[in-house]
């Protein structure tokens, strides 16, 4: 099957089993969808969504919460997720100013998204992890057996 052929079947199996993903790959606003695909995949929306849950939360109380996320990106990711709609932004005119975060009915819906990824990492990570292990001793084990001087070979077909 040359590569044409295959690209062609894959659009049709995509077209049958996710038409609205196919729709969306190739519809009107595919750079949107890229976007939105982008930005949920990311490092920290999905935990930034999840952890505000019904809550409204300070910034420094969404920081404590994620372990390893910088103030420079959460602030990207909380700005980025203000712009989609997906979370608000309000502040209080007081001394010191006060800023509270908090999900939007469509923020909501993507919560949803968030819930079931942490359930299907929950439920899979033993086994992701085990996967892990077998594959970088498998790949460890491949580096070692080559000689430090035997060059490594190409990748087939380019």
């Amino acid at each position: 099957m040359s590569h044409g052929d295959r690209g062609r079947a894959l659009q049709e199996r995509l077209s049958e089993s996710m038409p609205s993903m196919h729709q969306l790959c190739s519809g009107e606003s595919p750079e949107l969808f890229r976007s939105l695909m982008s930005r949920i995949g990311d490092k920290w929306t999905l935990l930034v969504i999840g952890v505000l849950g019904s809550d409204r939360l300070r910034f420094t109380e969404i920081a404590d919460t994620i372990p390893g996320i910088s103030r420079r990106m959460l602030t990207v990711t909380l700005r980025a997720l203000e712009r989609d709609g997906l979370v608000s932004r309000t502040v209080y005119a007081q001394v010191p100013p006060r800023v509270e975060y908090e999900v939007t009915d469509l923020g909501r819906s993507l919560q949803t998204v968030a819930f079931a990824v942490g359930d299907w990492v929950g439920e899979h990570q033993q086994t992701i992890v085990e996967n892990r292990r077998g594959f970088d001793a498998a790949a460890d084990s491949a580096q070692r057996g080559r000689q430090a001087d035997e060059p490594i070979p190409a990748a087939q077909g380019h």
